[in-house]
């Protein structure tokens, strides 16, 4: 364990302070590659991230409902952890909280204006605007993490192996996986876990400097996000240092709880009657569309190709680079549920979530801008929800409020993702130490910058896509892996008898 411990380690360590020198050295010629290896990954394999998402979505649905359904995340009496209120909490929390908030408004409404199909901001794509942000935020996404956090759950509490990305896959490889291949295996989840946390936390810096700019006049560039990333650097380290039953629990619970204040406050202040209108279409169209959205590739349309390419792959790509981080993380956090109850919950309970959110503050914008002339669709991605709320009564105090709710996400996500990257450096080491956390703090705050300011968003999307190619693969190792150490347990049960 210890020799494994200082291999990815080292490698791990090594290889992102590569990248972060060589990015801050010439960070236009590294948005130039990460602009070509983008557009050839897009064209190229889109259509196997289309199929595969969709495959894992039907996977979990079946694995829920089939005769594994009954088997525990750990002992045969073993209790959760964690009440389900406080579960559900911290799955947002160190998962999609950021993402909710900065596409809250901004995807709807651009879906809305830009919809793949058909004419844009018309009273017909009001709905589409709504159930196309569902189908990247709602099952298939929840899905992907389901599985991945499945396959975790079970090596590390039913069959008590190592907490590593890895042990996954010894169920299909054996052995091989506790030398060279292994280490390779937990370094792709480690830089895949990088990448994709650090698009959240380069999102939630802009959207904190656009709601800094709508309240106090800060101005909105890179070295104020640098400065802002750098005081919630010293936020999350203290979080961190208290370990995942008080700092995360605490804060994750008290977040939500705003969160969920906000969305009340915006849902009755906001065009009610329409946004209950709207989310019972979208939810219909969602049902009837599902998996015409969800296996979509226009081969004779470039344009909505483009749109599908841009949108839809690249959240498949974005969500399974967050598998090793959010996987691992509701593993820990479920510990004593069946995989029945474990599938529905972490599928069904945010996907839920998700939809109502994205129809109260997606459908006040597309309302502002239908009946109200306002250019909502206008605005960058970060600044259209502190747009919307000027419309709203308390305004102001909204948005202060929002900005806390983001600085608290993007606490609770960096502290969730240096206790996951600790983890699978050290073993799967259940407490990683605190000097591992802050090491791990400082690599991805460092690499957040480096990806704004080679290019922002787009470095981002760049990054997350390389990653999650390979990491696509382990997934399916995983699902294999999955199915076959279910089987021979109950084989071996029925043999006992």
């Amino acid at each position: 364990m210890k020799e494994k411990f200082s291999v990815v380690l080292k490698v791990s360590v090594s290889l992102a302070a590569v990248f972060v020198v060589v990015g801050a050295m010439i960070p236009g010629r590294m948005e130039v590659w990460m602009g070509e290896a983008q557009a050839f990954m897009f064209e190229t394999f889109g259509w196997y991230f289309q199929l595969l998402t969709t495959s894992f979505f039907v996977f979990a649905i079946w694995l829920a409902f089939s005769k594994y359904g009954k088997v525990k995340l750990g002992g045969p009496d073993e209790k959760p952890e964690f009440s389900r209120p406080v579960w559900f909490s911290m799955l947002f929390s160190a998962g999609i909280g950021i993402g909710l908030l900065f596409y809250g408004v901004s995807e709807p409404i651009y879906h809305f204006a830009d919809p793949p199909r058909g004419e844009g901001g018309t009273a017909a794509s009001a709905v589409d605007g709504v159930r196309y942000t569902w189908l990247h935020w709602g099952l298939h996404a929840w899905s992907i993490y389901a599985l991945v956090a499945l396959a975790l759950a079970l090596q590390q509490f039913r069959y008590k192996a190592p907490g590593l990305v890895s042990t996954t896959l010894n169920p299909v490889l054996g052995d091989r996986m506790k030398g060279p291949w292994g280490n390779v295996v937990d370094i792709i989840a480690i830089f895949a876990t990088l990448f994709g946390v650090a698009a959240s936390l380069g999102l939630g810096s802009q959207q904190i400097n656009s709601g800094l700019g709508f309240l106090f006049n800060v101005p909105y560039n890179f070295t104020v996000q640098l400065i802002i990333m750098s005081i919630i650097t010293v936020i999350f380290v203290i979080s961190a240092s208290t370990g995942i039953k008080k700092g995360i629990k605490y804060l994750s619970t008290i977040n939500m709880s705003i969160t969920g204040l906000l969305l009340i406050f915006v849902f009755i202040a906001g065009p009610t009657l329409f946004l209950l209108n709207t989310f019972s279409s979208a939810l219909g169209a969602y049902i009837r569309t599902f998996f015409d959205m969800g296996l979509r590739m226009s081969p004779v349309d470039p344009q909505e190709a483009a749109w599908t390419q841009g949108w839809t792959v690249f959240y498949w790509t974005w969500w399974i680079s967050w598998t090793p981080f959010v996987g691992m993380f509701i593993a820990r956090v479920s510990r004593g549920r069946s995989i029945r109850e474990f599938i529905t919950g972490v599928i069904l309970a945010p996907s839920l979530v998700s939809f109502i959110w994205f129809s109260v503050f997606g459908g006040t914008g597309i309302y502002l801008e239908l009946y109200h002339g306002l250019e909502v669709s206008a605005q960058e991605l970060e600044t259209a929800l502190f747009y919307v709320f000027q419309e709203l009564p308390l305004s102001m105090i909204i948005s202060a409020f929002t900005i806390i709710i983001i600085t608290i996400f993007f606490v609770t996500t960096a502290d969730s993702a240096t206790f996951v990257l600790g983890m699978q450096s050290t073993g799967g080491d259940l407490n990683p130490s605190v000097k591992i956390k802050i090491l791990w703090g400082f690599i991805f705050v460092s690499a957040t910058a480096v990806l704004l300011a080679a290019g922002g968003l787009d470095a981002f999307q760049t990054a997350i896509i390389i990653s999650a190619f390979p990491l696509s693969i382990i997934l399916i190792l995983m699902c294999i892996g999955i199915v076959k150490t279910l089987s021979e347990e109950k084989e071996e049960k029925q043999k006992e008898v």
